[in-house]
């Protein structure tokens, strides 16, 4: 008895350094940002309690609610486009290009990943310019119009959300390798022999074994598009208009630059509820189709 109280406590005091750091820099901070919420708060005078003031102004604020709709559309353009294309491009090169050029294409990919994201923005921001740009300068070359990529809402989300997955896919194209490779062969070899087709193996054998890489690569790859902040700050300052304005920006502008900490809290508290909404959303889409498949 006395064994087993010693062995417990050793286990509590071996978790307990990760819960300490959990509580301070994840728990306490959601409690606090909770509580600004329901305050006026500037940082430099005492913070006012005004209730549920700050969440009647953001069911009517457009900004807010252009933000909310740009986050999830450049969610719905990034996550699928990335998965697609990364699986892809793990399987062609598995199938068709082992060896150096292989590993070539992989480094090459997972350059933009470590890159900096401020770096990538302001570079793409030249090379996308409408006068001069290299982009446009290739497609006059090829006889076709220049494109305004970044000035106007009818592009410049897309653009943004076509230069997040390029910097995103080597990481995600490394998993999906990486999960290929455990693949028994012999599972292929037997497919062969039946007579199924390539597409038939693809569809059949990889895809069902790698689900558990795909719901890692679209839970990473949703939350990293709601966190869209550096690429669009760089690039359009969420212009033009409110068309790139996404959560993370508009809560960036009411706490630096209106000083509203109480409302930037009140947004980030909505920030958390989409979050927490789309987390389970998954888990229960994927659920099921784990269960249908058992």
């Amino acid at each position: 008895m006395k064994h087993k109280t010693i062995d417990a406590w050793t286990g509590r005091l071996f978790v307990l350094p990760s819960f300490l750091l959990i509580l301070v820099f994840s728990i306490i901070p959601i409690v606090l940002t909770v509580l600004l919420s329901f305050t006026k708060y500037n940082m430099i005078q005492q913070p006012e309690w005004i209730g549920l003031r700050n969440y009647s102004y953001l069911l009517s604020d457009l900004f807010v609610a252009a933000s909310v709709k740009n986050t999830l559309l450049f969610t719905l353009l990034v996550v699928p486009l990335q998965t697609v294309l990364a699986l892809i491009i793990a399987e062609v090169l598995h199938a068709k290009f082992q060896g150096r050029f292989s590993r070539f294409v992989k480094g090459s990919l997972f350059v933009p990943v470590i890159s900096s994201t401020i770096l990538i923005g302001t570079v793409w921001s030249i090379l996308l310019m409408t006068d001069g740009g290299k982009v446009n300068t290739l497609l006059v070359g090829l006889g076709i119009p220049k494109v305004n990529w970044l000035g106007t809402t009818q592009t410049a989300l897309v653009s943004v959300a076509l230069i997040t997955v390029w910097k995103n896919i080597g990481y995600f194209l490394v998993l999906y390798y990486a999960g290929i490779l455990n693949i028994p062969a012999s599972l292929y070899e037997a497919a062969s022999v039946d007579g199924a087709s390539a597409w038939y193996r693809f569809w059949h054998i990889t895809v069902p074994l790698l689900r558990p890489i795909t719901v890692l690569v679209v839970t990473l790859g949703t939350i990293w598009a709601f966190q869209v902040f550096d690429l669009v700050y760089t690039m359009t300052g969420g212009g033009p208009g409110r068309s790139t304005v996404t959560l993370v920006l508009t809560i960036y502008r009411s706490a630096f630059k209106d000083l509203s900490m109480g409302y930037a809290s009140a947004i980030s508290v909505l920030f958390l509820c989409l979050i927490m909404v789309i987390t389970m959303l998954q888990r229960l889409l994927f659920g099921r189709d784990k269960e249908a498949q058992l």
